[in-house]
């Protein structure tokens, strides 16, 4: 599990903190950053049957915001933005219509002060044509029926056959 605070993985238990008025899972390190939370238990029924063991709840691990993403938006994200916007020929407030977000929002993200959430950043790839993900290598994408992408395996089996 990762803290949510700082992202570094958490080893052992988490400290559950209140920071700001938002209950979080952190570290040992950012628990300094707010008042610890008492953890609460389920309350245990008293009406079990003698003779028979209490039922333990599941428990299912949260769900970490960190393994959704899939990669790292690239830096000067919001130029790429903007200039893929002004090549259109659209105002700030185009874009946003065009999303279906606020012109605030995207006036944010183009100065760099806000990074989009991943369903605005999708909406914005997708208007624009553009990708803000840097994920090293890209994935092979079928273009129409039988045409697929040039792949890294592509690669190396046509300079093996240079040889």
């Amino acid at each position: 599990m990762q803290c949510e605070l700082c992202g570094a993985e958490i080893k052992g238990y988490p400290k559950r903190v209140r920071i700001e008025g938002a209950e979080l899972q952190v570290c040992l390190q950012c628990s300094k950053y707010g008042k610890e939370v008492q953890q609460t238990r389920a309350p245990v029924s008293k009406a079990i049957a003698p003779g028979k063991p209490a039922a333990h709840p599941t428990i299912r691990p949260r769900r970490d915001v960190f393994d959704l993403i899939k990669g790292e938006i690239v830096e000067g994200y919001n130029e790429r933005i903007r200039s893929a916007r002004m090549q259109k020929g659209w105002s700030q407030k185009d874009l946003a219509m065009a999303i279906k977000e606020r012109v605030l929002l995207i006036k944010k993200i183009e100065k760099g002060d806000l990074i989009p959430e991943d369903a605005v950043r999708k909406k914005i790839e997708q208007v624009l044509e553009i990708s803000l993900l840097d994920i090293g290598v890209e994935e092979t994408k079928v273009k129409g029926k039988g045409q697929v992408a040039t792949t890294l395996g592509d690669l190396i089996s046509l300079k093996k056959s240079e040889k």
